[in-house]
């Protein structure tokens, strides 16, 4: 991707002139559009995705009644640990009834939204990613009882893997995620017209990318190579699977972070409109 040209006269930002398409589901979009507009960038915000409730939380609810028959807790995510904490709240369990557990995080942010409920982390992988979570527990979980709190639909790396290392896991959901049908206009809108056209695209989860695909509605397209309509625009990928799911529909990943991390992803948007 080139850099539009940028007047000399105004104050050096890296991302100054290059407008960049934000997907997060709309109450998470913040913290990366407040960063790249930091950075210059112009931010165009349009959900491909949107978190929702589970149809009933008794299962979870019942887990979590039953904590103290766990060993291990899992947590994958900002949202499932935002899920869980409602949940207990509104079960009136304390944070006393998790000071036994050992708890595991992918991530800087998920470990911090623990923390930041004053519970401690015990692990966190050297890579955010599911096998890395697997990695890093396998030898530590054999004979132990295992709650794996996340989304509705996710990878089962983490619970075939560690029960094929002599765990017990329960997989419980807290949210499910969803295409925001009412970005499907907007999104088709915004590439199509020269002064809202991003330079750049960024998927943080391998479900915005699939969201993306749905609603651009160009599936069959796809399939042939990357459609007309993306044709120049940069995609940034938060890490190796978001990666992976980009090539699986035929999009493929100009751009992915080195760090799994949203500073990682901006790092990697920043690196890629600097002149070579």
């Amino acid at each position: 991707m080139t850099a539009p040209h940028r007047d000399p006269r105004k104050p050096a930002k890296p991302l100054h002139g290059i407008r960049v398409l934000v997907g997060r589901a709309r109450h998470q979009a913040g913290s990366l559009s407040t960063q790249l507009r930091k950075l210059g960038a112009e931010v165009l915000e349009i959900p491909f995705i949107e978190i929702r409730k589970p149809r009933s939380f008794k299962p979870l609810d019942t887990a979590l009644k039953n904590l103290a028959t766990y060993d291990w807790l899992i947590l994958t995510s900002v949202n499932g640990v935002e899920a869980m904490w409602q949940r207990l709240a509104k079960l009136r369990c304390t944070k006393e009834s998790l000071r036994h557990l050992r708890i595991a995080a992918i991530g800087p942010a998920t470990k911090k939204a623990i923390e930041d409920r004053g519970t401690k982390v015990h692990v966190v992988p050297q890579e955010y990613v599911a096998e890395s979570v697997v990695q890093s527990l396998r030898k530590l979980v054999k004979g132990k009882r295992v709650l794996l709190v996340r989304a509705k639909v996710a990878r089962d790396v983490i619970p075939r893997e560690l029960r094929a290392a002599g765990a017990q896991v329960d997989v419980y959901e807290a949210y499910e995620t969803v295409v925001p049908k009412s970005s499907r206009t907007r999104l088709r809108a915004a590439l199509r017209h020269t002064k809202s056209r991003p330079h750049v695209i960024t998927f943080t989860s391998s479900s915005t990318v699939k969201n993306f695909v749905t609603l651009l509605g160009s599936a069959k397209g796809i399939r042939k190579g990357r459609a007309r309509n993306l044709e120049g625009i940069t995609l940034a990928s938060i890490g190796p699977v978001t990666s992976a799911t980009l090539r699986e529909l035929r999009l493929g990943a100009d751009v992915e972070a080195k760090q799994y991390t949203i500073p990682g992803l901006i790092k990697a948007v920043v690196d890629s409109t600097r002149p070579l």
